[in-house]
């Protein structure tokens, strides 16, 4: 039986040294990592404040951020040609409102994708900005110009700052089961998509599971949700040693799933940080949240699966080589994020990750944690390959599968 545990001194020791790094950068950098840039008015809150103040055949809009089933029924009420003139005239509104239909959502986010693509365009132009400057602001052109594509399901699109963005696999409003691969540090629109290590990014890895899934069940509709659309931390400084981000992730991630379409079970896979921001939602998740699984796990700022204070079933998986096993799995003053997922004591349904080779690697092809991560999404329950010969992770299915 493979065992997860450390030895109590070997933690203890983690810890100070961790707790040490911490507070030298504390004082040399001022806290300046988690500070927040003050008095901007994103392009995203500057088109939702239009959309508050707009009409519509002289009827008020709703509340943009009102329950997705209210929003849901306005937008079910008005007819094909209104629903596109709102979203024409309000695209990122509408592109990131949730219980807006979500072929709407992608005509609306391609028509501000191409927006904001023009102003990247004139920026690379921008005499006031730096070789650099110029340089970003051709990357991000490109970035947009890729997202644009019709072929693509842009579910949500913010460029302010490092961006933010969600993309669908798969056919949303028919599935029968839905996934959400959360991604962890240093995500954003530029890393969103990768062609070298293409696994390590939102779109790769939940590009990858839609084929595994498709391929462990063929004939269950499966949806995957590429979900980057969280202001993730930067390296693994202050903000990443916090719950800061994943205090804000977690409302948005709860938010976009009251706002899917239909019952179909959903799972979450959550990685590195990820996992943060799903511990931190756990409490408040739909009830049609059926899983959470976190790969290569820093905590889930609980002690315990319990902890969670959640219904959903909670899976665990790290490759042996993966450096996150050499954080301290702890909480102190709000440093650090709890006990270690894979760990006897915390209670999850620990799964094996075979071939996953490092932090990055979970969602590569031919990796037992895909493998599994493809059954757990497709309900095949008895078909998963625990991380021990004893096969505790399949206690309490009985069949071939469970919903």
């Amino acid at each position: 039986m493979t065992s997860f545990d450390s030895s109590p001194q070997l933690n203890v020791w983690r810890a100070l040294l961790a707790l040490a790094v911490v507070f030298v950068m504390l004082a040399t950098t001022g806290w300046t990592a988690v500070r927040h840039h003050r008095g901007v008015t994103s392009p995203l809150q500057a088109a939702l404040t239009a959309w508050e103040h707009g009409s519509l055949n002289g009827r008020a809009l709703p509340a943009p951020d009102g329950s997705p089933t209210r929003l849901a029924h306005f937008f079910a009420s008005l007819t094909p040609h209104q629903r596109s003139r709102l979203a024409d005239r309000y695209p990122l509104a509408v592109g990131n409102m949730n219980g807006a239909p979500v072929e709407l959502r992608y005509r609306a986010n391609r028509v501000a994708l191409d927006q904001a693509r023009k102003v990247e365009a004139k920026r690379m132009h921008d005499v006031r900005l730096s070789t650099v400057g110029h340089h970003d602001a051709e990357q991000r052109m490109k970035r947009f110009a890729l997202l644009e594509n019709p072929d693509r399901k842009i579910l949500a699109f913010d460029p302010m700052g490092n961006g933010r963005v969600a993309e669908v696999f798969g056919d949303l409003d028919k599935a029968q089961r839905v996934s959400v691969v959360v991604p962890g540090v240093d995500t954003n629109v530029l890393t969103f998509q990768r062609t070298f290590r293409k696994y390590s990014a939102p779109v790769g890895m939940a590009r990858s599971l839609y084929s595994a899934e498709r391929a462990a069940s063929p004939h269950t509709r499966t949806a995957v949700i590429a979900w980057a659309d969280y202001t993730a931390p930067i390296g693994l400084g202050v903000d990443a040693a916090t719950s800061m981000r994943a205090d804000d992730g977690a409302v948005r991630l709860n938010s976009m799933l009251r706002g899917l379409p239909g019952r179909s079970p959903v799972a979450l896979y959550c990685h590195s940080y990820g996992s943060v921001v799903c511990g931190v939602a756990a409490h408040d998740l739909p009830s049609r949240v059926s899983d959470i699984a976190v790969a290569g796990s820093p905590g889930m700022r609980a002690e315990n699966a319990s902890g969670l204070h959640t219904h959903t079933r909670v899976w665990a998986t790290r490759d042996k080589d993966d450096w996150i096993q050499d954080v301290p799995y702890m909480e102190v003053g709000g440093l650090g994020h709890g006990a270690d997922p894979v760990s006897s004591g915390f209670g999850a349904r620990v799964v094996s990750s075979a071939d996953a080779k490092g932090h990055t690697g979970y969602f590569a092809p031919g990796t037992d944690s895909l493998s599994n991560f493809a059954e757990i999404g497709t309900g095949s329950y008895r078909s998963v390959r625990c991380a021990d010969a004893n096969q505790h992770c399949r206690e309490g299915f009985s069949g071939s599968a469970s919903t």
